[in-house]
């Protein structure tokens, strides 16, 4: 089958979200009287949501797993301080716009697919001007179950009225790896992304990409094949 639809998962594959989800996590935990980390040190936390990088945080400071109760405490504080920061040093990767809005005028299907809560992704996308490529939006809170589950991916691909095969998720961790095959879906990894520090290549894709302009070429030669 033809490819008729793409699919982006948004932090870390369209857009750099690393430092405001720092910020806010920085707070978080001196709110806890524990040690801020570093930026760098967030990023090889992101990944699974909002709660799974406040886990990893905890876990790490604590040197063991947090309680429910602090864990459930820490998310909601993360919550109220992200919704401060969502978008201040936040940044569209380059090559997004410009790749967006030709496979747009290419008459390709986009959809974005993402375990971030919809509170965060609608704002954020609508602040940096993404919001309106896309002909559908599925959030971490959308469905029963998130990525890696391929259930998103299917529901993604129902809406836009296509088949899985025909759609190609393009993401930037593991997780995306796996609810794109569970779903039938061919898969692009980015480089650039956050994937905990493990190397992209490792998880199996059908395509690495370490621009995310270099997405068009495959494409063009997908259509000539």
């Amino acid at each position: 089958m033809s490819i008729r639809a793409l699919s982006f998962d948004l932090d870390g594959t369209l857009v750099d979200s690393a430092p405001d989800l720092a910020n806010a996590l920085q707070i978080t935990l001196e709110e806890e009287g524990l040690p801020g980390y570093s930026e760098a040190q967030t990023r090889l936390w992101v990944g699974n949501g909002v709660r799974a990088l406040v886990w990893r945080a905890l876990n790490h400071c604590l040197r063991h797993e947090p309680t429910e109760k602090q864990w459930n405490r820490c998310c909601e504080r993360f919550f109220i301080h992200y919704q401060r920061f969502l978008d201040q040093a936040t940044r569209v990767f380059p090559y997004v716009c410009e790749v967006l809005d030709h496979l747009q005028a290419h008459d390709y299907k986009l959809g974005c697919i993402t375990n971030k809560p919809e509170r965060f992704t609608d704002p954020l996308l609508r602040n940096l001007g993404l919001f309106d490529y896309f002909s559908v939006i599925v959030n971490g809170d959308s469905l029963p179950r998130k990525k890696p589950d391929p259930l998103p991916l299917r529901h993604a691909a129902k809406v836009l009225e296509i088949d899985p095969s025909e759609m190609v998720m393009v993401g930037d961790s593991i997780i995306d790896i796996q609810a794109a095959q569970a779903a039938g879906c061919k898969i692009i990894a980015v480089s650039y992304g956050y994937n905990r520090g493990d190397d992209i290549c490792d998880t199996g894709p059908d395509l690495v990409i370490d621009h995310f302009r270099d997405l068009l070429p495959w494409l063009e030669g997908l259509a000539v094949c």
